[in-house]
Parts: structure tokens; C-alpha cells; sequence
């Protein structure tokens, strides 16, 4: 039985109705499927099988709510995080500081100098100014941070441009061609455990053509260092693999991309860390939503959500498709854009979609958000940070509750204001700064 599928003519999560999470939690809120989450996490690791030495890491940019975090951990799982807050989440989800790969552009001193006091597995080094304040830090605390060099492959992973990070002018990664002079450097200095290589080409990937091209690239690289004298015990292979967010479209084949891996890495003799994301989390949740409105239109009428861009930026942000479903479909089908509440032409979720006839109060579900969704929200329009919900079997769980934007409480008058005067105003003057 699917995770998400129809019971009695109404859709569930696990054994549990969707229109009962509605009533008791509200909407727009995320659903997950912890059933969804640990299958989608062991058929990675099956599929990897034939790798005798590998690690595996959440990228916990996906999704970093603690408690699925928490099940991944659970599943033998680190973190790949890229961000001092995602050290934290990974941590206190129960992630061991060895299992967590620090990868992205911009670690600050500060987050270096915190992942070191952690004492995390590995930092991915993304140009030679960080790799140097990573030795220098980890000399100062009498250390030495164990750490792969990332690399540019300049391979298109033929994905969304905006998504793409493995092309030459991508900010991601040392240009392949200067890789082994980098290495050298870097690996002379006494602060670092400089022990590998790392690569990740994009994201949403279904073609596994290009992985395998960057890859043998890493191979080609790999080789070059050891004829230098390194030793070399650690690739990092990324992740990207994509999933199918339209139904009937294929997601990538998980088992022939780790037969691929198998073969193309069979003589490294190194242990092999991955970084699946989306992969993992994205089909293991769906957003809630209930209807507003219906809205006749030039063409089709619209059907106006609760849920809004500001929950699932995703369609506003890369024109990304979400299948919608109704939680009680009459099987009356129409054609009708869906939209919801924000004050942008972009807060559409979908343009002239045949669906199932709806009305106003009728729930519905935008499926695969699990992963980018409830990480990416935010309070424009100063609307609420969605809840999220947790499915487990039976048992049902708010894992991140709903947060009122004025909840955020950030804004403050400047001292020369006098909000006294204002008509409704629910703010205090702050003291000026001394």
C-alpha cells in the first residue's frame, strides 16, 4: 500500500485520514509519511549494495525538521549540511558529529570554528582560501579537520539552470583543470587531513549520463593525485538523484544508478559518501490545503488555496510541477488553475490542470513536497510558517507547529517614533543604539 492513497473514498497518510489532520491541526500544513521516509532511505542503501566501504548523509537542506531528521538517523544516516543551523538541527536530531559533511560556498570563520568544537567527519573544501583558515583554525585548537577537496567537472547535469552546479561558471567547486596544484597546497599544511576528493553536479537528476561522465572524471583525478603521492581514502559523490513529481513521468532508477556507481568506482579503493536529498524526503510528504474560493477566469476558473508560495515556493521559483489531488474526490473531472492567497501573479501552483471538481472548503494535496518545501517557507504577506505534521502507522504527531508571523518578533520602532500615536499599533519603541 502507498504511503498517500485512498481509503474509503478519502485520502490518507499511513492509516490516518487527511481530512482528520485537517480539522485538528488546520491549513496549509505539511504531511509526512514516516512509512514513505524509511523506504525511500533503505532502497537507497540496497541499491548501493556492491560498494564495500560507504557512508550515506542527509542533505539536510531538503528538509531539516529535527524529527525526520531523527528517523534518518535512526537509519544509519549523517547529515551533509551546509550551514551553521544545520549543524545544530543535525546534531540535535541525534546525527553523531562523525557521520555530518560540511559542504557549501560560504562557511564563515564562525561556523568553521563550531563544526571543528563538534568535531564533525569532514568539511568539503570549496576554494583554497577556506581550505587554508580550516588548517589554521584546527592548528590553533591543536587539530587536524579531516576534509575532501571539491571539484568542478564543468559537466552539464541537464537540469534546471538553477539548479545546475557542476558547470565551469557555476559557483561551486575548484575548476577540475587547477584541482591537482589546489591539492598540493592544501595538503602540505599541517592543520588539515586533506584525504580525498569531492564532486556534485546539480540536482533533480534523472539522466544518469552525466553523473557517470563526472564520476570517470573524478577516476581520471583520483589516479593523478596517487601518481603525486597522495593518499587518498575518501570520494565524495554527491547526490542530485531526481524524483518523479508528475505521475507517469519516471523519477531516476535508483538500482541502475548504483550499479553504474559499482562499476565505474569497482578500483578506487576508497570509501564512497553519498548525499541523497530529494531522493529521499520529497514523495515521504504532501502539502494540506483547504479551498477558498473558486474565481470564474477568462479561460478556466481559479481555484483559490489557503496554501501559498510562501509554503511551497518551488512553482514560483523554478515553474515546477506538483500534482494535485483532492482528499475527497466525486471522480467529476475539470480544468481549472490553482492558485492561492499571495499578492503575486507567481503564487500559482498550476495553469489549466484537469482535476477533480472542487468547492470551496474542499481539502486537497499538492504532492512530492516533502523535500524543499517547509525548509524554503517563509512569512511574505506576513502569512504564518506552516505546521508540519508527522504520520507514523497509526500514530500521529505535529513535529513544527504553525508560527504566526507576528510571532516573529524581530520589528521594532525607531526611538524618534512615537507608536503611541499610531492608530492599532501593537509595537513598543526600542531604546536607541548607545
Amino acid at each position: 500500500m502507498k504511503p498517500f492513497h485512498y481509503k474509503a473514498g478519502v485520502l490518507h497518510a499511513d492509516a490516518i485520514p487527511l481530512n482528520v489532520i485537517a480539522d485538528t491541526v488546520g491549513t496549509p500544513a505539511y504531511v509526512y509519511s514516516a512509512t514513505a521516509l524509511r523506504a525511500a532511505a533503505r532502497r537507497f542503501y540496497a541499491a548501493l549494495a556492491e560498494v564495500p566501504r560507504k557512508q550515506i548523509a542527509f542533505a539536510v537542506k531538503a528538509n531539516p525538521n529535527r524529527a525526520l531528521l531523527h528517523l534518518l538517523a535512526n537509519e544509519g544516516y549523517g547529515g551533509d549540511i551546509v550551514s551553521g543551523g544545520e549543524l545544530v538541527a543535525a546534531l540535535d536530531a541525534g546525527m553523531a558529529a562523525e557521520t555530518i559533511i560540511y559542504s557549501g560556498t560560504g562557511k564563515t570563520r564562525a561556523e568553521l570554528a563550531a563544526a571543528l568544537g563538534a568535531g564533525i567527519g569532514q568539511f568539503n573544501i570549496e576554494l583554497e582560501a577556506e581550505g587554508q583558515l580550516l588548517a589554521s583554525l584546527a592548528i590553533e585548537r591543536r587539530l587536524r579537520a579531516p576534509a575532501t577537496l571539491r571539484i568542478n567537472p564543468d559537466i552539464d547535469a541537464r537540469t534546471h539552470a538553477k539548479i545546475t552546479t557542476g558547470r565551469a561558471a557555476s559557483k561551486f567547486g575548484v575548476p577540475v583543470t587547477e584541482a591537482i596544484d589546489i591539492y598540493d597546497r592544501l595538503a602540505a599544511l599541517p592543520g588539515l587531513d586533506l584525504r580525498g576528493i569531492a564532486v556534485h553536479i546539480g540536482s533533480q537528476i534523472v539522466d544518469l549520463v552525466p553523473l557517470e561522465a563526472a564520476y570517470e572524471r573524478v577516476g581520471e583525478l583520483l589516479s593523478a593525485l596517487r601518481s603525486r603521492g597522495h593518499v587518498v581514502t575518501h570520494v565524495d559523490l554527491g547526490g542530485g538523484l531526481g524524483v518523479s513529481y508528475r505521475s507517469g513521468e519516471p523519477g531516476a532508477d535508483i538500482e541502475a544508478y548504483g550499479a553504474m556507481v559499482e562499476r565505474v568506482t569497482r578500483d578506487w579503493n576508497v570509501t564512497l559518501q553519498f548525499e541523497p536529498g530529494r531522493l529521499i524526503v520529497a514523495e515521504a510528504g504532501v502539502l494540506l490545503t483547504r479551498v477558498t474560493w473558486i474565481k470564474p477566469g477568462a479561460e478556466h476558473p481559479f481555484v483559490i488555496v489557503d496554501a501559498a508560495m510562501n509554503d511551497l515556493m518551488r512553482p514560483a521559483l523554478y515553474d515546477a510541477w506538483h500534482d494535485f489531488a483532492v482528499v475527497r474526490p466525486t471522480g467529476i473531472r475539470t480544468i481549472a488553475n490553482i492558485v492561492g492567497p499571495v499578492c503575486e501573479t507567481g503564487d500559482t501552483f498550476a495553469q489549466a490542470r484537469e482535476i477533480d471538481q472542487v468547492e470551496g472548503g474542499d481539502l486537497a494535496v499538492l504532492h512530492t513536497a516533502g523535500a524543499y518545501g517547509a525548509t524554503m517557507a517563509s512569512t511574505y504577506n506576513c502569512r504564518a510558517l506552516p505546521a508540519e505534521v508527522l504520520v507514523d502507522e497509526d500514530q500521529v504527531a505535529v513535529i513544527a507547529e504553525r508560527v504566526e508571523a507576528s510571532a516573529i518578533n524581530r520589528q521594532r520602532f525607531a526611538p524618534w517614533q512615537r507608536p503611541g500615536d499610531a492608530v492599532g499599533s501593537h509595537m513598543e519603541a526600542q531604546p536607541g543604539i548607545a
